[in-house]
């Protein structure tokens, strides 16, 4: 090739004009965003239980770590939390709608309180504050009134460890010396209790050495009226 073939060659590519980059198009508006909010994050609900995942020759907490692992790779910054949800065991239902309730997915407590019929429950337990009650698969247990006193205020503190001294204090009259209990009778009165949540007495949980707590399970529903209780927090 010769210098003047070389030189032409150069000056027809230097008058070509130069590509645009196209723009990168705009990331679509998640729909379930309304106006006036922005994402902050989002919950990815798996539903598989400890079995099914070794039958797949994993478990859950390498699944964690893979999704968490996937989520530093594809966005470094972002900050992930796992919370395992507990369920008692043999609860009926899909594991992602088990998942979703008892992780208090909103969509599905909205849509399990629709399904759900008002005077009647589809089994599970029912704590109803507003009738002062506690319905067992459909059954009303027979609890005492401090059986249900001491329920209702674990449930009002869902989550929160209650010491024993604690509910001394707030559920016995401190004049009436010779009915209050001690740190010890507690403990008889919270198995009575548990004796007649019968398959269900693990909603009330022991933390040792420190008292009693109310944890939501998928099927246990809490019932109030509008008004708020007398038990406030």
């Amino acid at each position: 090739m010769s210098l003047a073939h070389i030189d032409t060659a150069r000056s027809i590519h230097n008058a070509r004009p130069a590509l645009a980059l196209a723009p990168a198009p705009a990331a679509p508006r998640i729909r379930a965003v309304p106006e006036g909010t922005e994402a902050r994050g989002f919950v990815l609900y798996v539903g598989i239980d400890e079995a099914k995942a070794a039958a797949a020759g994993t478990s859950l907490h390498r699944i964690v770590e893979a999704l968490k692992a996937l989520t530093e790779e594809l966005a470094p910054n972002a900050e992930t939390h796992a919370a395992v949800a507990l369920a008692p065991a043999g609860a009926g239902g899909r594991d992602v709608d088990v998942v979703r309730l008892a992780l208090q997915d909103p969509a599905a407590l909205a849509r399990h309180r629709t399904v759900a019929d008002p005077d009647r429950a589809a089994g599970g337990v029912v704590v109803d504050i507003s009738r002062k009650r506690v319905v067992l698969d459909n059954e009303t247990a027979a609890l005492t009134y401090k059986e249900f006193e001491l329920l209702q205020y674990l449930v009002l503190r869902e989550g929160r460890t209650i010491e024993r001294a604690e509910l001394i204090e707030k559920l016995w009259d401190a004049a009436d010396e010779e009915d209050a209990p001690n740190e010890r009778t507690i403990d008889v009165h919270v198995r009575r209790l548990r004796a007649k949540l019968g398959r269900y007495e693990d909603i009330v949980r022991t933390v040792r050495g420190v008292g009693y707590r109310f944890d939501r399970h998928a099927d246990v529903s809490i019932r109030q009226s509008t008004t708020p209780s007398p038990d406030v927090f």
